[in-house]
């Protein structure tokens, strides 16, 4: 299902193409109760803490090198299964945001082979489902809890709106770092490493203009690539320990807009330091 979201809203992966770059993780230190997902190439299982409140999702997969969960917060009396056929239904360009009516993507992930990703996340009362790459599907319910735990407070935030990132522009390798959607559409926090910030600044121009896939913008790459959080409703929050080597980072958007381009295309871009 994760991978059918990508498919139908994001264009990171074309961008990763356009840098040349490889997939990575951040991860998060456990803190809070663990709400796990274990996944495999054809099947998700949650399992842990499913009260509201702050959880440390905690996620795996066997079978596969990787995959990328996503949970989904259901409207009151919508489905799981009319989620999944409205992403069938949309077109190779059509706005992740059309599944607005449906719920809340509240958190979106990756997990690698042979090792536990986290992700802090706070999660409302209501029915939910997990996605996964391979089209698993799994539901399960968010109980009230009478003392719902807060997210710990994050060492630094980065914030999307529509269209654009604010916030810290340097952090610190192993701190922990909130990414927040404040914009009134769907947006994402990929990264992508660059050689030098004026390298980020000609890659930002490059690919705004819409020079992806073709070598121009690869030669500013550095191989380090991957996502902070994907794609995110309004109002969700996902923070974790970020682990990348020390450089610098264009932090993008490669959700689709209305008329077809991508958001970095219309300058959702932000150059991050990340220091010792």
């Amino acid at each position: 299902m994760t991978h059918a979201l990508r498919a139908a809203g994001i264009a990171g992966t074309t961008l990763a193409a356009g840098l040349g770059l490889l997939a990575g993780q951040s991860a998060a230190s456990p803190s809070l109760p663990t709400l796990d997902i274990a996944m495999t190439p054809t099947s998700i299982a949650v399992s842990g803490a499913t009260v509201s409140g702050a959880v440390d999702v905690a996620a795996t997969v066997s079978g596969e090198a990787t995959d990328s969960p996503a949970l989904f917060r259901l409207n009151t009396g919508v489905t799981a299964a009319e989620v999944g056929a409205a992403v069938s239904a949309f077109g190779p360009n059509t706005p992740l945001d059309a599944l607005d009516p449906y719920g809340q993507i509240v958190y979106d992930g990756t997990a690698t082979r042979g090792q536990t990703t986290h992700a802090q996340v706070y999660l409302q009362p209501g029915n939910y489902a997990a996605f996964e790459n391979g089209n698993g599907v799994a539901t399960f319910t968010v109980t009230a809890s009478a003392h719902p735990l807060s997210l710990p407070a994050p060492a630094a935030t980065i914030t999307a709106i529509d269209f654009a990132f604010h916030g810290a522009a340097t952090i610190h390798d192993g701190q922990l770092v909130r990414f927040q959607n404040d914009g009134w559409l769907i947006h994402m926090f990929a990264f992508a490493g660059v050689k030098s910030l004026a390298d980020a600044r000609k890659a930002e121009a490059l690919l705004r203009a819409g020079e992806v896939g073709h070598g121009q913008a690869k030669k500013y790459g550095t191989g380090v690539k991957g996502q902070f959080a994907g794609p995110l409703s309004h109002g969700a929050v996902q923070q974790e320990v970020v682990n990348e080597p020390p450089g610098y980072y264009v932090i993008y958007c490669g959700m689709n807009a209305e008329d077809g381009r991508e958001h970095f295309q219309l300058g959702m871009f932000r150059t991050l330091r990340i220091v010792k």
